[in-house]
């Protein structure tokens, strides 16, 4: 599980300079289109992968193992899924405020897209 906390750690850190640094990243006006594109993609992504992940565990398959199995069997299924469930949450939402972040440099956004970025940073720190 350590390896999961340093990548997440480097992925946090990753996504705070493309928010306060978006020049030393490339992120201007000018970025090339394909770079664009790919930072569009990989938001949708990663926000739907995250949303859809916590929805299914919050609302379906917690509900559904918690009726159908034995306390102790239910136990132990969550102590060896919530830690991968938390992770993949993070992982995918600290990916997609740091692609919303390129497409929408700090400088030169509204205070719309800034509110945006600030909801999806509260959302990254959900599962902590």
């Amino acid at each position: 599980m350590a390896w999961s906390t340093r990548f997440l750690t480097a992925v946090a850190f990753l996504a705070v300079g493309v928010i306060f640094a978006p020049d030393v990243f490339g992120s201007t006006e000018d970025s090339p289109a394909l770079a664009v594109s790919f930072a569009k993609l990989c938001h949708l992504l990663c926000f739907a992968t995250s949303f859809g992940t916590a929805l299914w565990v919050t609302f379906i398959g917690g509900i559904i193992m918690f009726k159908n199995l034995p306390r102790h069997q239910f136990g132990n299924l969550q102590s060896k899924m919530f830690p991968a469930f938390f992770t993949l949450v993070s992982v995918t939402a600290a990916a997609s405020v740091a692609a919303f972040a390129y497409i929408h440099p700090w400088q030169s956004s509204s205070s719309l897209e800034r509110y945006q970025l600030g909801f999806l940073l509260c959302s990254w720190f959900q599962p902590f």
